[in-house]
């Protein structure tokens, strides 16, 4: 005989708790299975262990989708503004960094923490280290089969995120569902990355390792401003993470280092005062030493003095420093990558509810569904918004 609920969730991470709460306030008998051993597994390793909980920003502009217009009535009815009330409602104190990322002042755990509690008041159930074996449409609505039993439900949710980070036990599963019943995938790719380089640009930028610096990172018509680190397997930092969602295979990176300043004018107006000061000195005073000395040995440039350089000379290597072309030979891949990019796709879900149109009771939610964030809080934005709109209908 099987276990008899309102709404069975698979997923205890951002997306499912929401879902689970809003559900469980509607008088909903709520049950939340996950397959690993702790709720909110990535909320607790997001953000250096502090949560980049949400972005203040956060608009449809801030994802990729191939239906950019799905995300608006989910973001729209629960709001950045929202989240932070709650977060404030159980006392826990955050701080604004850069770009209107928000933050916990103490530990991501707390967030976990506030989640339990809400759905502990609703009167939700959780079944952790839970193995789901099968699903099944049936008469009364959804049939789970568990390696504890089977359990069923007139509404089905699923949560389990993408193929990011499988250490955390991430999997493909909501996309089989989702084949299951006969919705279509939208590709899925790892987002939010560090790109590779092939052995001869490493050979070229090796001893660049561990660089970082201020800059414009650009591929196509997309362009991010914020720090790039140089590592020993290619690109990495903020802006490289950025543009990794729109970079696509054999696609070039430009990246513009030291984007807020002209470089050829700071050089020329170097040469006119101290003229015999050696040029890879002159740039290390507007770059990191290594790197200044990397794109004064590219120029060769190595042991020549300002006052040896020609307008045109300087000209050349400042452009070659803010209008740096990369080919990036891949990326570190869905191990390191912060989300994954498409998902279940949009066409087939209501974007009011983000049930199935063509199969009533089931629900998809959070990072498996064909909506992807910047980098900055905005995948825990979809979450929380996608699993408000879902717990609203459950």
């Amino acid at each position: 005989m099987a276990e008899k609920h309102d709404v069975v969730i698979i997923g205890a991470g951002a997306a499912g708790m929401m879902c689970a709460i809003e559900a469980g306030k509607r008088g909903r008998r709520v049950l939340v299975l996950d397959h690993a051993k702790a709720p909110g597994e990535k909320i607790r390793i997001s953000g250096g262990g502090r949560c980049n909980f949400t972005n203040i920003h956060a608009g449809p502009k801030n994802f990729l989708s191939e239906n950019p217009h799905f995300c608006k009535s989910a973001l729209a009815r629960y709001r950045p503004q929202d989240f932070v009330a709650l977060v404030e409602q159980h006392g826990i104190t955050w701080h604004e960094k850069t770009l209107g990322q928000l933050f916990c002042d103490h530990s991501a755990k707390d967030i976990i923490r506030m989640l339990l509690a809400e759905m502990q008041e609703a009167g939700v159930a959780l079944r952790l280290a839970t193995a789901i074996s099968a699903i099944e449409r049936v008469a009364s609505g959804f049939r789970v089969t568990t390696d504890e039993g089977a359990v069923e439900a007139a509404s089905l949710v699923v949560a389990s995120g993408g193929k990011s980070i499988p250490k955390m036990g991430a999997t493909g599963f909501a996309y089989r569902t989702a084949e299951q019943f006969g919705l279509p995938i939208v590709e899925t790719r790892p987002a939010l990355v560090p790109l590779t380089l092939d052995p001869a640009q490493l050979d070229k930028i090796g001893e660049l390792a561990g660089v970082a610096a201020d800059a414009e990172a650009r591929c196509g018509k997309a362009a991010f401003r914020e720090a790039v680190l140089l590592t020993h397997r290619g690109l990495s930092g903020p802006a490289i993470l950025q543009i990794s969602s729109y970079w696509r295979e054999g696609a070039e990176i430009v990246l513009r280092l030291m984007p807020d300043i002209d470089i050829a004018s700071i050089l020329k107006g170097m040469r006119r005062t101290n003229g015999r000061q050696a040029a890879h000195t002159a740039l290390a005073d507007i770059l990191p030493r290594r790197l200044a000395h990397f794109f004064a040995e590219e120029a060769k440039l190595a042991g020549r003095m300002l006052a040896d350089l020609s307008d045109k000379a300087i000209d050349a290597v400042s452009a070659s420093i803010q209008n740096w072309t990369l080919k990036p030979a891949g990326s570190e891949g869905y191990r390191t990558a912060e989300v994954t990019l498409g998902g279940v796709d949009t066409r087939a879900l209501d974007s009011r509810t983000m049930q199935a149109r063509e199969v009533p009771g089931l629900y998809f939610i959070g990072e498996c569904v064909d909506v992807t964030g910047w980098l900055g809080g905005y995948n825990f934005q979809w979450a929380w918004a996608s699993g408000f709109a879902a717990g609203q209908e459950v």
